[in-house]
């Protein structure tokens, strides 16, 4: 079984018991249970369920693991010949979220 959730602007396609990187939410310690209610498409084995926009009654069950960083990622910028040069790095903050059960 197979849901497509909505997470505030990203839209992911998740199944149970797998582990996945959200975007970084503060109000979220590890432990917490959370539960995501937009659900766009429930799928099973060939069937499946899309919403106009969500489906009715449709719940998508999750238990935060804990934060974790993404890769560093360099951003060099420069303009040849004219001695200007701009390097900086970042790096993502993602919270890790198990997905624990998909109720249609």
């Amino acid at each position: 079984m197979y849901a497509i959730i909505q997470d505030r602007t990203r839209q992911i396609t998740v199944r149970e018991d797998e582990i996945l990187d959200l975007d970084w939410n503060a109000a979220w310690k590890a432990g917490d249970k959370i539960s995501f209610d937009q659900v766009l498409v429930v799928g099973k084995e060939g069937t499946v369920k899309v919403g106009r926009p969500l489906v009715a009654g449709a719940t998508v069950s999750a238990e935060v693991v804990g934060e974790t960083r993404g890769e560093k990622i360099v951003v060099f910028r420069f303009r040849r010949r004219k001695n200007v040069r701009r390097k900086r790095g970042h790096r993502q903050d993602f919270t890790r979220v198990k997905i624990t059960k998909i109720k249609a």
